[in-house]
């Protein structure tokens, strides 16, 4: 399971959304936490039509998103995806 950050490096809300991904991370041992810069990583924010930052995906192993959230998540929302990803 996947949960994947778009962000922007001047994005407050961004350090507050990896703060929250890495409390998820340390509580959902299966995760595996991905933080992509729009602006370096222009294709992917593109071919997940990205709009915003911070926007937060969580993928299934196979890949399949399973939640997006646009904005800081909390972190009840984060662990309620990665239980519908597992």
């Amino acid at each position: 399971m996947e949960l994947t950050l778009f962000s922007s490096a001047f994005c407050e809300p961004c350090i507050q959304t990896r703060a929250v991904l890495a409390e998820a991370a340390r509580l959902v041992p299966q995760a595996t936490v991905r933080d992509m810069d729009v602006a370096r990583y222009v294709d992917e924010a593109e071919a997940a039509g990205i709009r915003s930052t911070p926007t937060v995906l969580v993928r299934n192993a196979d890949g399949e998103e399973v939640f997006r959230a646009t904005g800081v998540p909390t972190l009840a929302q984060v662990l309620v995806a990665a239980a519908k990803a597992l």
